[in-house]
């Protein structure tokens, strides 16, 4: 079994130590780069992510599959030592302090990493005596987890008896423990159903309430949008954009997004749209056109105007308004990714 993150008597209503200094940044990422090498070559996973988060915030890191997410998660968390570049949690360098920084942090992985030897308080207590909970508190602590997450009933039952949304609740029950100072959950939601995601967010708005500190990775936009006060995205290594969600909704790429396709070639003509007044970028293909604009009106009536006068049928339409989901296809694109 390794050894304790650090070995302690506190008990658990001991608040964890405060970050050096005092700051008001929970975490911080400076120019931080990973790059494996393998048969292929090197791979840049993560190509200078500079990164903020305040105390008390609910930050969202979004982006598509293989853009970086889960990498630069690993590495403020320890879990991936960084090529270069610096990371900070609550003060400490991440590279030159693990140790300190595993105490003041939780981390939910995607996958269930819970013991299955243990039942779900066991997973609980076991955690508590890992951080050097004495065994009554330790206890107590799993106690008070298992009522707030809504999982008394299954205090005796074996993780592989536990639902999907049951598991997951009880992976960040564990990560809550120690009462640490910033939690990190990446992917929480994948593979949930809508019910237990939707009760799921409502869990993680109370911790946040209470001062929680949260870094949440996700490809859900809803999500996001649902929970975090700013977000950043991120694709092929690199952060595209952040700022709160409204501040990104405002940005030159949160246009309203409009798509005809055709049963035939787009209509010739329709390329000068791009001259038009407030028309960002128009994207033609075979049989598909995409209109990104700030002044929506009519556009939609003009383009499918224009392929009834030229003979060539209308597919679909749609009229995509502004969102945190147009912002987050504008920047990394619809290419489908593995």
């Amino acid at each position: 079994m390794p050894s304790p993150p650090e070995a302690t008597t506190a008990s658990e209503d001991t608040a964890a130590p405060a970050a050096a200094g005092g700051d008001r940044i929970a975490v911080r990422a400076a120019g931080l780069h990973k790059t494996y090498s393998g048969s292929r070559g090197e791979v840049r996973a993560v190509q200078g992510v500079d990164l903020e988060v305040p105390r008390g915030e609910f930050f969202g890191l979004l982006g598509p599959n293989g853009a970086g997410k889960s990498t630069t998660i690993g590495m403020l968390t320890t879990l991936v030592v960084p090529t270069s570049g610096r990371a900070e949690v609550c003060g400490l360098d991440v590279t030159r302090r693990p140790v300190e920084v595993k105490r003041r942090i939780g981390m939910v992985s995607q996958n269930n990493t819970l013991d299955n030897d243990l039942d779900a308080f066991e997973n609980l207590e076991f955690r508590g005596r890992y951080f050097g909970m004495s065994a009554k508190d330790a206890r107590r602590r799993a106690d008070e987890l298992l009522e707030l997450f809504g999982l008394t009933d299954r205090r005796r039952g074996n993780p592989f008896e536990l639902s999907g949304g049951q598991a997951k609740r009880l992976m960040i029950c564990r990560a809550l423990v120690h009462r640490p100072e910033v939690l990190f959950l990446d992917e929480p939601t994948a593979g949930l159903d809508p019910q237990t995601r939707v009760n799921l967010w409502e869990v993680l708005r109370g911790l946040q309430a209470e001062g929680q500190t949260i870094v949440l990775t996700t490809h859900y936009m809803e999500e996001a949008e649902a929970l975090c006060d700013r977000v950043a995205v991120v694709d092929h290594g690199k952060v595209l954009a952040s700022g709160t969600v409204d501040g990104l909704k405002r940005s030159a790429g949160a246009d309203t997004v409009i798509t005809v396709g055709y049963d035939g070639p787009p209509p010739a003509g329709i390329s000068a749209l791009r001259d038009r007044d407030g028309v960002g970028k128009v994207e033609i293909t075979d049989e598909q056109v995409r209109v990104f604009t700030r002044r929506p009106e009519g556009v939609l009536g003009e383009l499918v105007a224009a392929g009834t006068a030229a003979g060539v049928g209308v597919t679909d339409a749609t009229q995509l308004r502004p969102s945190l989901e147009t912002v987050f296809l504008t920047l990394t694109g619809r290419e489908y990714r593995e």
